[in-house]
């Protein structure tokens, strides 16, 4: 898995545990899926996005978007 695949993954993980945690549990954990939306729209206009700076420093091998 490259670094591209590793950050989109890991978004759509948090995106969808939040959804079902915001109906299961409380409707506060939107907040989740909002902190997630706007870090992958922040990310998509800067290129900076936290998570790949993690992933990289695991180890995981660059891909095309985030070097």
């Amino acid at each position: 898995m490259n670094l591209d695949r590793a950050v989109l993954a890991f978004a759509g993980t948090i995106v969808l545990v939040s959804a079902i945690l915001a109906v299961t549990v409380s409707p506060w954990w939107i907040a989740l899926t909002l902190f997630a939306g706007a870090n992958m729209l922040q990310a998509s206009l800067t290129g900076w996005c936290p998570a790949a700076m993690i992933f990289k420093a695991l180890g995981v091998r660059a891909g095309t978007a985030f070097r």
